[in-house]
């Protein structure tokens, strides 16, 4: 499975994940994946691990991002890259946006877990 070689912003679905997170599935295939995910000041996206590769960019906003024993501030501009297996997570301190991209595709976003 994989997605079209366009997407509009506009014409994509997101989905709200409560408290204060809506995510946005982009382009992906089997190999790689990337979602925009929009926090509100507050929300957290709490720590957590997972066998995919992921870097997250910083589109908006600032977030105290933690990446296995280190905590960063990071704002616009910034990124962060996670090994498999690696506990990270993000607090959002200033409204804002993330692009995270994944390797290999996360099944569990698109319902195909195994």
């Amino acid at each position: 499975m994989q997605t079209e070689a366009f997407l509009m912003g506009a014409e994509t679905p997101t989905e709200d994940l409560g408290e204060g997170i809506t995510r946005q599935i982009l382009g992906f295939n089997d190999q790689i994946m990337m979602v925009k995910v929009w926090f509100e000041e507050g929300s957290e996206g709490y720590l957590h691990d997972h066998f995919h590769s992921q870097v997250t960019y910083v589109a908006a906003g600032e977030f105290d991002v933690t990446v296995g024993d280190e905590t960063r501030t990071l704002v616009e501009g910034d990124c962060f890259f996670m090994q498999p297996n690696i506990p990270h997570g993000a607090v959002c301190k200033k409204a804002g946006v993330l692009i995270d991209v994944f390797s290999p595709k996360r099944e569990d976003f698109l319902g195909e877990e195994k």
